[in-house]
């Protein structure tokens, strides 16, 4: 009897170290590809710290350029059948991920740059704008031509309040500057992101922007002979006389952060809006322009890491001349999460 006890004592002992064993399976769904040397790539670098971090205790996957709608819905639902944890990093999985969610009680589900919630799906973001209102200061100095262009991929709150803030950064410094838009359909298609540049450029622009995940907009500024900002990641290797700075996103904190709840049984939902101060928001350094410009930028960065200056304070206006934020009023984060139109002085129209 006692041999018998002592052997099911230690099968059991053997099968709870086994589970124990059992690394967290974590799932990435991507936009784009992770050679884009932007957005993708730099949730990519997040990824790989995850397993830096926790070695063996983690098994993570991912899925590259990942369509919205059905077959985004078939992705999610197939890693949910065998992952404690999944984060899906573009906006457009945002109701896909709400609607999978619901059916996966026991799975975490995370979601980059969106506002809704549930009890197993959390979102986070970074507050990208920050980086973009500063470079808004330097296109703002050295602009030749009073006209700054802007490469977008789709009117969504995220992509229109960093057009916003980069506007609101370049007038501050530059009344005379106006700012031409044109809109990709696209977040990663560099055929399309450089000719959409060169237009602009062909129209006056000498300071190119983007919120697109590949370098083409700061090469063709390159080949131009103009000047740009990189996206999402350091990309002056492409283009190392024309990127100014760049905004680089830090996504390995947060990532080893919550995977790290789910090892130890601690996560919850909520909404993340990662800061400069937290480091969650970091920039290239500046090249390519004068001290006074660079001393000015690193003036501006420095006020909003310590919480002294906020892009956003009113009182703004849209460009139709309503009232957005009252004298002193500071944006919220619902306000900026909801943000569908242009700051005064921009004339154009948000697409439907």
């Amino acid at each position: 009897m006692k041999k018998l006890l002592l052997a099911g004592a230690m099968f059991l002992a053997s099968i709870t170290a086994s589970l124990a064993a059992d690394p967290v399976k974590v799932g990435f769904i991507y936009v784009g590809p992770i050679g884009d040397h932007g957005w993708t790539y730099r949730h990519d670098i997040g990824r790989q710290q995850v397993e830096e971090a926790f070695g063996d205790k983690v098994e993570t996957s991912y899925i590259e350029s990942v369509q919205y709608g059905p077959e985004a819905e078939n992705v999610i639902r197939q890693m949910a059948e065998d992952h404690d944890i999944i984060f899906a990093t573009s906006f457009g999985y945002m109701e896909t991920m709400l609607k999978v969610a619901k059916d996966y009680p026991n799975v975490k589900f995370e979601h980059a740059t969106g506002y809704k919630q549930s009890d197993n799906m959390a979102s986070y973001g970074l507050r990208l704008y920050q980086a973009r209102h500063v470079q808004g200061i330097i296109a703002g100095m050295m602009t030749k031509t009073n006209k700054i262009c802007y490469v977008g991929a789709y009117p969504i709150p995220e992509v229109i309040r960093e057009i916003n803030t980069y506007y609101l950064g370049a007038k501050k410094m530059n009344p005379d500057v106006d700012i031409d838009i044109v809109w990709v359909n696209t977040w990663y298609d560099p055929g399309k992101e450089a000719n959409a540049a060169e237009v602009m450029m062909a129209q006056g622009c000498d300071m190119v922007a983007q919120h697109t995940d590949s370098p083409a907009p700061l090469q063709a500024a390159q080949k131009q002979g103009k000047l740009g900002f990189g996206q999402a990641s350091d990309q002056i290797k492409f283009a190392p006389k024309a990127q100014l700075t760049a905004t680089i996103d830090n996504w390995g904190p947060y990532y080893i952060k919550k995977v790290g709840q789910v090892i130890d049984g601690t996560w919850e939902t909520g909404d993340y809006f990662g800061h400069m101060n937290e480091d969650a928001v970091q920039m290239a350094p500046f090249t390519n322009m004068p001290a006074n410009v660079a001393k000015e930028a690193q003036h501006i960065k420095d006020m909003i890491e310590h919480g002294h200056y906020f892009a956003f304070t009113g009182p703004i206006k849209d460009n139709t001349g309503k009232l957005q934020l009252k004298d002193g009023e500071i944006a919220s984060d619902a306000h900026l999460n909801s943000m569908m139109y242009y700051v005064e002085g921009i004339d154009a129209k948000v697409p439907n």
